[in-house]
């Protein structure tokens, strides 16, 4: 599942609620609301960092006039919470008796990408 966004102000937790756009050739800085996706020239920002911004001088900035909500959880999001949850509710397979018995099956096996290598007795 995707984290929620956060805003792009260094040091600040908190969730991005819209994106500031710098619109080079006028001079001008636009936040609006929080953009469906995380673009490379754009910046995040909380509402505090939103309201607040200030552009440098001779620069204009637009600002959205409405409020700042956060983005409702999209079905990605929801289908992949989903898979999680099956993911962790299924049962670890138990290895066959005859392993069990075996002292050196359990010191070597696979898992994954990683080995377990027996000592050298």
């Amino acid at each position: 599942m995707r984290s929620p966004r956060r805003c792009s102000r260094n040091g600040c937790p908190r969730q991005a609620v819209a994106t500031l756009t710098y619109v080079y050739n006028e001079s001008t800085a636009v936040v609006g609301p929080l953009a469906a996706f995380a673009e490379p020239h754009t910046y995040d920002l909380c509402e505090p960092h939103a309201r607040s911004l200030t552009a440098p001088r001779g620069w204009d900035v637009v600002r959205h006039e409405g409020e700042f909500e956060p983005p409702p959880p999209t079905t990605d999001d929801l289908v992949a919470l989903a898979e999680a949850v099956r993911e962790a509710a299924r049962p670890t397979p138990r290895p066959p008796e005859d392993d069990r018995q075996d002292p050196q099956a359990h010191s070597t096996g696979r898992r994954g990408h990683l080995r377990v290598i027996p000592p050298n007795v």
